[in-house]
């Protein structure tokens, strides 16, 4: 069996999470790894206010995240509804940016499978890269996990070529071990990534729930040798705590997942930030955040 499920010592999670944060980096070290939080940022825009105008701008500012600095990394992916990706497909113009959906009736996941597959399978036949399912939480809940396994697996099969983000939504899970359980169930049918949040529930995520998700991954690997990512979203929005986030993730996973193809931020406004410390990395001044465009 690839898993056996531990019990979390919650303060145990913690006191690693502490230690994460304690950690301090060269100059060197802080440059390159701004640059690489930058270039694993999912931006973002999820809002029933969302029109094809306010898409195409933020596919501009993912090409070319400031102008001032046009020698800057790229973002992961452009995150949007079904009905935008095709926009945002067309807006990128082959930029060797993913375009990720959400899926499933996203937030809620309050609907009949037959709908979610519908609606996963719109996103792939309109070009989306990438599908963010959400999971039933109340299944999950009711120790309904077989439901949420098929669920997931059919989810799977509808993406096709399309690589699978499966959202728990941690912060309804209420325990470190629901945590534990719903990522085990989550990578045994057939996800790519785990994230964590919808970024529509608070707590979303935070270091020590995206600490419980990482050792899951790293027990899948040690166990199958197969490389799952991770997609912290929602809570993430200084330069320092991403920081901390890539600390955490080097000293449990290692360097092999130190890039945008298994490891992602889910946070639009954590960019601008990420962008006001590269240009005082490079010019020693602060610039003010009027200067960054919020999308």
């Amino acid at each position: 069996m690839p898993f056996k499920t531990p019990k979390i010592d919650r303060v145990g999670i913690q006191e690693r999470c502490a230690k994460f944060q304690s950690r301090s980096l060269k100059a060197d070290t802080k440059k390159k790894l701004l640059r690489l939080a930058l270039n694993m940022v999912d931006l973002t825009t999820l809002e029933g206010s969302d029109t094809p105008g306010k898409v195409k701008q933020l596919c501009n500012k993912a090409i070319l995240p400031h102008g001032a600095l046009p020698n800057l990394p790229q973002v992961a992916a452009v995150c949007v509804y079904p009905s935008q990706v095709k926009t945002a497909k067309k807006a990128l113009n082959g930029a060797k940016i993913n375009v990720a959906s959400v899926a499933t009736v996203f937030p809620s996941g309050q609907a009949k499978l037959s709908i979610k597959l519908d609606d996963t399978r719109f996103a792939v036949d309109e070009g989306a890269d990438e599908i963010d399912m959400v999971i039933s939480r109340g299944e999950f809940l009711r120790g309904n996990h077989n439901y949420v396994f098929d669920e997931i697996a059919a989810v799977k099969e509808a993406c096709g070529k399309a690589r699978l983000k499966v959202i728990l939504e941690t912060g309804e899970l209420s325990t470190l071990d629901n945590v534990r359980k719903a990522s085990e169930i989550a990578i045994l049918a057939g996800a790519d990534f785990i994230k964590t949040s919808t970024g529509k529930i608070q707590p979303a995520a935070t270091m020590p729930v995206t600490l419980v998700m990482l050792e899951t991954i790293r027990d899948y690997y040690y166990s199958t040798g197969i490389k799952i990512g991770m997609k912290p979203a929602g809570g993430i929005s200084n330069a320092k705590l991403a920081l901390h986030y890539l600390v955490m993730v080097s000293e449990t996973l290692g360097d092999d997942w130190m890039n945008n193809n298994y490891f992602r931020f889910g946070a639009s406004s954590l960019a601008n930030d990420l962008l006001r410390q590269i240009v005082k990395q490079e010019s020693g001044l602060y610039q003010s955040k009027d200067y960054f465009s919020i999308g």
